[in-house]
């Protein structure tokens, strides 16, 4: 999801409270805080020795003492308004980072309302080879186990893995 559509979605919806689903479909607490939009720009170099750049809006949340806090989406727009000073104009992808229980950066897959409630769905990300023709393993099959559960399969040995 985009940074415009998050724009859109509590532009609509600015009365209703906002709540971020977890992948496993739990809330975070009804109180948790907005406390930062984040520009995030990675430079990296993949296992085939390309350059790349990266960059995306990370709202970080935070839940504290605060119970009677609520966030809404006039309360969002503003806060993301703030953000525009380090986002400037680029529509990003949108994540979150929440602790639950271990710090994460979760993409934004969706917005859906349900009653009083704005929601931000949130998924899981996953690693890639981004070099796959130069480099080791073949493409995994889609709803395949990650490899730390199962045995390992055989890789063509190449010049970048070993």
């Amino acid at each position: 999801m985009k940074t415009s559509e998050l724009k859109a979605a509590i532009s609509a919806h600015p009365e209703k409270t906002v709540r971020f689903v977890l992948p496993t479909g739990t809330k975070l607490p009804i109180h948790a805080h907005v406390t930062e939009v984040a520009r995030v720009e990675k430079k990296f170099v993949d296992c085939g020795g390309t350059l790349r750049a990266d960059a995306t809006c990370r709202l970080q949340t935070w839940v504290a003492d605060d119970t009677d806090h609520r966030l809404d989406g006039q309360k969002l727009s503003k806060i993301f308004q703030f953000g525009e000073k380090v986002l400037a104009g680029e529509d990003l992808e949108l994540e979150v980072e929440c602790e639950a229980p271990f710090i994460g950066h979760l993409p934004v897959v969706s917005v859906s309302t349900e009653g009083g409630f704005l929601l931000f769905n949130l998924a899981t990300k996953h690693t890639a080879c981004l070099a796959e023709d130069q480099c080791c393993p073949p493409p995994a099959k889609r709803g395949a186990v990650s490899s730390l559960f199962k045995p390992l399969p055989e890789f063509r040995k190449s010049e970048c893995c070993e």
